[in-house]
């Protein structure tokens, strides 16, 4: 019997240390399983406003490619009618020369004021040309200003997209490192 009770002593004394000891690594695993689980979550959230502040910025970029598209769509459309001015411009001065020249050598009084008729037409076709032209130049030098600041707005996107873009490239190689 003491035999017994000396087991049973001994065992009620060692039982105490043995569990203490096992609870004490488990708590530790334990708290660097919540730990490991905050850290991702938190990288989770940051990724998660990173990805929406992206889709933002992906969208206003496409909105303002197209807005850059329409402003050199118009440029080039007044460019055209510059172009066709001035095209106009030097057939209506070849038509002034040349009926200068036909009248300097008409035969008779009526064909040299049938001439004259025709010049002083071609003469104010050319004039009402030039206001025109004018408004065109003017509206060129605006739309290559406002092209111009568009470009920049899609600039500064670009370079926003590409900011969002290393700090998620950066926070994957931190969070690695972590590991």
């Amino acid at each position: 019997m003491l035999r017994a009770t000396f087991l049973f002593l001994s065992l009620v004394s060692f039982a105490p240390s043995s569990p203490s000891q096992t609870v004490e690594p488990e708590t530790r695993t334990m708290e660097a399983v919540l730990s490991e689980l905050r850290q991702l979550r938190q990288d989770f959230q940051v990724a998660a406003v990173a990805a929406r502040k992206a889709q933002i910025v992906i969208y206003r970029l496409h909105v303002q490619a197209a807005v850059v598209e329409r402003a050199i769509e118009r440029l080039e459309n007044v460019k055209r009618g510059l172009i066709q001015m001035a095209s106009q411009r030097k057939y209506l001065t070849d038509q002034i020369k040349r009926f200068e020249e036909l009248r300097d050598h008409a035969e008779n009084d009526q064909q040299r004021k049938q001439f004259e008729e025709i010049l002083i037409g071609t003469k104010e076709n050319l004039e009402a040309s030039g206001p025109e032209e004018q408004e065109l130049q003017v509206r060129q030098v605006e739309l290559e200003a406002e092209l111009r600041s568009e470009q920049a707005k899609w600039d500064r996107l670009q370079d926003e997209l590409d900011r969002l873009e290393n700090s998620l490239g950066n926070s994957a190689l931190e969070a690695s490192d972590q590991r």
